[in-house]
């Protein structure tokens, strides 16, 4: 059975269904709202990755036999890369949410600020880690031998 209806049925049909329809300026939206997601997931796995290192820098001292009888120096470093990485969620976070808007309003414009932030904290963080590094005295069991 076919039901017939007239042009002004048809129409006002039409008019309803664009009414309910709101108009995307940006065809490539869900495109781009994915993106914007494997950005973040990135993020995260970059604050995960920095919180796990902070931690092996904090727990390598219980591996070795520490030369001084006081903690020392370590666990400010470690310290240090677990609140960048925890700073890292919160910003990344904060980010996602700001794009996603932008692209939903039409209206995004790529930032430069985060990534020479990022990448001031983590050129800070590596000069730490070598200073450390080259700074630290040598356990007596090492295989490295002082000369």
């Amino acid at each position: 059975m076919q039901l017939k209806f007239n042009n002004s049925e048809s129409n006002n049909n039409q008019k309803v269904e664009e009414k309910k329809k709101p108009g995307r300026l940006n065809p490539s939206r869900i495109r781009d709202h994915l993106a914007n997601e494997r950005t973040y997931l990135a993020w995260m796995r970059t604050a995960i990755a920095l919180l796990g290192f902070g931690v092996v820098i904090v727990r390598l001292r219980a591996f070795q036999v520490p030369l001084l009888p006081h903690p020392g120096t370590g666990w400010k470093l470690g310290l240090v890369f677990s609140l960048v990485g925890l700073i890292t969620v919160w910003l990344s976070t904060g980010h996602y949410f700001a794009v996603r808007r932008d692209i939903e309003e039409d209206t995004y414009e790529p930032t430069d600020r985060w990534v020479i932030l990022f990448s001031l904290a983590i050129m800070i963080l590596g000069s730490g880690v070598i200073y450390y590094v080259f700074t630290a005295p040598l356990s007596p069991i090492s295989p490295v031998i002082p000369e």
